[in-house]
């Protein structure tokens, strides 16, 4: 790998290039987590605690977007909804099956938790949802942690799926980037091996450093 190589791909404006994809890809993926953190709990107390309707409706949900691909709702919602850009659109169908998967991550959370607490809350005063909001879900978070941040690590490699359809992330943007590298520049392996190490090293560091949080909460969990 030379120095010219080097000097050819990360000139200012394509590194500003490459960061506003970067940009892209974590904001998809924090609204991404934050809005399936509050469906997925919504789905997972509606799937342990609902009845009739409510829990069949959850359960229906969750084993279809958990058993299908990623990809066919990307698909469904670019070309089939309307609405929105297809930021948005990309980012709606990342939500929709992350938030089946953090349902039954919070699931398992919710069955972590002795029943009893519910009796006990309930001799105290409490209805159910003050139980839940008070007592069981801020156990469930702290107890789901670790596995919670292991989706934000997926979700964010997810993203790169958004490529396929010319979503301005960070994957897509190095793809376009190498693309249009000047005419005059000579395009060869190097060059593409060089800009597709480089976005490796960028989702490896971003997600290593998250990996090396979910260890430290394990260890303090142990």
């Amino acid at each position: 790998m030379s120095f010219q190589i080097i000097a050819d791909i990360f000139t200012p404006d394509n590194l500003r290039f490459l960061m506003e994809g970067l940009r892209n890809t974590l904001l998809i993926s924090v609204f991404t987590v934050i809005i399936s953190i509050v469906f997925g709990t919504v789905l997972a107390v509606c799937r342990n605690y609902g009845r009739g309707v409510i829990r069949a409706t959850a359960s229906v949900y969750i084993e279809i977007f958990r058993n299908t691909p990623l990809l066919l709702w990307i698909l469904i919602c670019i070309f089939m909804l309307r609405f929105g850009n297809s930021m948005i659109r990309g980012g709606l169908a990342l939500t929709l099956y992350t938030s089946s998967v953090i349902a039954e991550i919070m699931r398992g959370g919710l069955n972590s938790i002795a029943k009893g607490q519910f009796e006990a809350a309930r001799s105290q005063g409490f209805n159910f949802l003050q139980t839940l909001y008070f007592i069981i879900l801020p156990q469930c978070f702290k107890r789901v942690v670790p596995s919670l941040m292991s989706q934000v690590i997926t979700t964010i490699k997810d993203t790169s799926f958004l490529a396929q359809f010319a979503i301005a992330e960070f994957f897509y943007n190095a793809k376009v980037l190498m693309s249009n590298l000047p005419q005059t520049t000579r395009i060869t392996s190097a060059h593409i091996f060089t800009i597709f190490i480089f976005v490796a090293l960028v989702y490896f560091v971003i997600n290593f450093s998250l990996s090396c949080v979910v260890r430290k909460l394990n260890k303090k969990r142990d």
